[in-house]
Formats: C-alpha cells, structure tokens, sequence
C-alpha cells in the first residue's frame, strides 16, 4: 500500500474512529490499516452492513481477494478475524473452481459469525465453504434482505476487474490466532 494511502486511511480514522464500528486498527500494522479501510468502504457502499457489525460474535475480513479464471480458476487472500474491538487472528482464504469462467477480479470478503459456535468452528481451522454458500454481492441495499445461513453471512464487495463465471468451486480457510 503506498504512503499517500496509509497516510489517508490513518487520518479518517483518527478523525473519525465511531465509523468502525468498535473496531480499532493497530496504526502500525499494514494489514489491520488494509481490514479497516475495507470495512469503510463497505459500509460506503452499503449503511446497512453495520448491523451485521454490531451483532456478529465475530468476523473475518479479507480486504484484498485476488481471483482469475479460464476455465478453471482460483483465488487467494489474507486477512484478521475480529471480535469485539480487536484483530484475534490471522486467516486466509484459497478457492478453485471449475467451468464456464474468464477474467479477473480484485474484492473484500467478509464471513460473519451469528453465535460463538460459528466463530468456533471457524478458529478451529481447516474450514470449508462449499458451493452451497452464497455470498451477497455488496450494492445500496444488499444487507437489508440478507440474513445468517447456518451461522454464518457472507458478502463482497468488488474493487475492481471484471470477471464472466458459471463455475462450481468452494473457499478453504485457514485460521491462526495472533
């Protein structure tokens, strides 16, 4: 991330911290600077994904998800998980997937944990996401019909790229605690 940005994302924040929604960026780490920009910029594009924020047990935010594909595809990211007003642990997410696809993409990932059992489940590591799991593609609006699926609500927001797909894959997520 080049200076200019960091910069501009530390001064938002230290001007206005009540936007994240209680969660507090050690301004010395790349990463946790990389979650909280993704988080506002979800909640620019969508007001209503705070109240997943304000009552998930936890969450998982990857804030930069490459993905490609021609005919088969994948993607990769990093990312914190959240709880309360802190980064818990690090995680990472890789997908394949198989079909109809060309192109590429750049997004944020957020899984959002309705109870501790999800969030549990998800630190114990090793979990899967399978093609069955849909995620909500974050527009004005998005959250307002969206809703927990077995514990877990799952969104992106795309920054940028373009990607046509009618494949079949699923998302593996590994999980360390900081």
């Amino acid at each position: 991330m080049r200076k200019s940005t960091l910069f501009a994302v530390l001064f938002f924040f230290l001007a206005s911290p009540a936007l994240l929604w209680a969660f507090e960026p050690d301004t010395g780490d790349e990463m946790q600077l990389s979650v909280a920009k993704a988080i506002l910029d979800v909640k620019k594009a969508d007001p209503g994904m705070k109240k997943f924020f304000d009552s998930a047990a936890g969450y998982a935010v990857f804030p930069n998800v490459g993905k490609a594909g021609i005919g088969i595809g994948g993607a990769h990211g990093k990312g914190l998980v959240i709880v309360g007003e802190k980064a818990v642990g690090k995680t990472s997410l890789s997908q394949a997937t198989i079909g109809l696809q060309l192109g590429g993409q750049v997004y944020a990932q957020f899984i959002f944990f309705k109870d501790d059992v999800a969030l549990g489940h998800f630190q114990r590591g090793n979990w899967e996401m399978n093609a069955q799991v849909s995620a909500v593609a974050v527009t004005l609006g998005a959250s307002a019909d969206a809703d927990y699926d077995k514990g877990v609500a799952v969104f992106t927001n795309v920054g940028g790229g373009l990607m046509a797909e009618a494949s079949v894959g699923g998302q593996k997520f590994k999980y360390e605690d900081l």
